[in-house]
């Protein structure tokens, strides 16, 4: 099977989805304010490595836990925040896509139905607690959740707007770098 890999944030929207939702629900209550200090302790404890990363951002999404109905406010944020979507990326097909990121399965299933992706691979997280059921699904990991979906896949192209992304990078027999709206070709070493 034949595939093209895009990162999410950065790369296909214009922004980062995760922290435009948290503003986005913070309209909606306010007092989701109280997890942040929680998190911000969180992050300390992270930076001296005493947190990992699936206990930070655990930490980041727990505010999920004020609203009844998650999945309504995704709707709802992605009605608003479509326009995000860079327009190359609005312009191509998209059914050999997928999109592989850090941000939440359920924050990015409802906009990949719409651009009708191929697949999403995304980090798995619990829409009622924000907590990481499994592991981040960043950098390394997202070869590793590509590979566990996908026996004989070919990555064709990839996209990501960050080095971090060199392991999926490195897979595609074309990759590119983008930065805003300018696309540049990633030269493998």
């Amino acid at each position: 099977m034949e595939v093209n890999i895009y990162d999410f944030d950065g790369t296909i929207y214009n922004g980062d989805s995760s922290l435009d939702f948290y503003k986005f629900c913070l309209f909606k209550n306010k007092k989701i304010l109280k997890y942040f200090f929680p998190f911000l302790y969180c992050t300390i404890l992270y930076k001296f490595g005493r947190k990992t990363k699936e206990q930070l951002k655990s930490s980041f999404f727990k505010y999920i836990c004020e609203f009844e109905n998650i999945n309504d406010i995704v709707e709802e944020f992605w009605q608003k925040k479509y326009k995000n979507i860079k327009s190359f990326y609005l312009n191509r097909n998209h059914d050999k896509d997928i999109i592989i990121s850090a941000s939440p399965f359920f924050l990015l299933k409802p906009i990949c139905d719409r651009l009708k992706v191929l697949d999403l691979i995304a980090s798995n997280v619990n829409e009622k607690t924000g907590e990481f059921i499994d592991k981040n699904c960043h950098g390394e990991e997202k070869v590793i959740k590509l590979k566990q979906k996908y026996n004989n896949i070919i990555v064709l192209e990839a996209y990501s707007d960050s080095i971090c992304d060199k392991p999926i990078l490195e897979l595609a027999k074309k990759s590119y770098l983008v930065k805003k709206q300018k696309i540049v070709e990633y030269r493998k070493k």
